[in-house]
């Protein structure tokens, strides 16, 4: 089986485009890369409207005209539903990259499956949300072939501050579920000097404002009232805690029972809607 030279300019395919993969897409074609899409909904590929991009009808046809699919989906049955798809018409040597959160251990299986057509995969989650896809600030941890990453680091940067390559395949899941759990940590810590504020009478609020530009500051206190809001909390608390689930899956998959930091996550999780509603009183 003959790879094709890798092209200085690679054709880009990308399915997902909700909150953060819109951004990300429209991006890729700024930064001048051809752009292919496809979507289960046409209605979804409007919101390309103003990038040079091409759309396409079938999952068949973006995959023989793409160097590198992004898969920017909601699970990982998803994105090897996909992958499964598109392998029957990837060319060999072309990259599948993963940029949704999931198991490492379905990165591996994900990587085992497109080896067989010659194609390779990398786990690319990203986190920042959709400001920071907006502002083209993400953070990409990145996990698989060395030069694979290579290859995908220009088209990374295009939508990201940092690129960074953890390992072989599953790190940079591994890494994601962790930046996901110590976020959710850090705001159960935020919940109890919360509690603690309000006993001693002192405004919630105004303490959470001066503590972000302290020595306390963190991410989980600077996303309080700006990106996590009392409109989208509870959407938000819900897919926390569906992303501590996730750890604690990838956690017990690896041999390593830490119900401690699972739990401790889950508390930030399930307490992110009582937060902010104080925070917002």
């Amino acid at each position: 089986m003959t790879r094709a030279r890798f092209p200085e300019r690679p054709v880009v395919g990308f399915i997902g485009l909700g909150d953060q993969g819109l951004p990300m897409a429209t991006a890729i074609s700024e930064a001048g890369f051809p752009l292919h899409a496809w979507a289960r909904r046409p209605t979804s590929l409007d919101g390309l409207a103003e990038v040079p991009h091409q759309r396409h009808d079938t999952l068949s046809e973006l995959a023989a005209a793409c160097d590198i699919v992004c898969l920017c989906v909601g699970t990982d049955d998803d994105v090897l539903q996909l992958a499964d798809q598109l392998l029957e018409d990837l060319r060999p040597g072309a990259i599948v990259v993963n940029h949704g959160t999931g198991l490492p251990g379905n990165a591996v299986r994900l990587t085992e499956l497109c080896a067989k057509g010659g194609v390779e995969v990398l786990d690319a989650p990203v986190s920042g949300g959709r400001p920071a896809a907006q502002e083209r600030r993400l953070t990409v941890m990145v996990g698989g072939p060395q030069a694979a990453a290579e290859r995908c680091t220009p088209v990374f940067r295009s939508f990201s501050r940092h690129v960074v390559h953890l390992g072989d395949a599953g790190a940079g899941q591994t890494a994601k579920l962790f930046n996901n759990a110590l976020l959710m940590m850090n705001q159960a810590a935020i919940a109890e000097i919360v509690e603690l504020a309000t006993r001693l009478e002192l405004d919630p609020a105004r303490l959470v404002e001066v503590l972000k530009l302290g020595s306390a500051a963190s991410a989980a206190l600077s996303l309080l009232n700006t990106m996590v809001r009392p409109d989208n909390v509870d959407h938000l608390s819900a897919v926390e805690a569906l992303d501590m689930q996730l750890f604690d899956q990838a956690m017990r998959q690896a041999g390593i029972d830490y119900t401690p930091v699972t739990e401790r996550g889950l508390a930030g999780a399930h307490g992110l809607t009582q937060l902010v509603h104080r925070l917002s009183a």
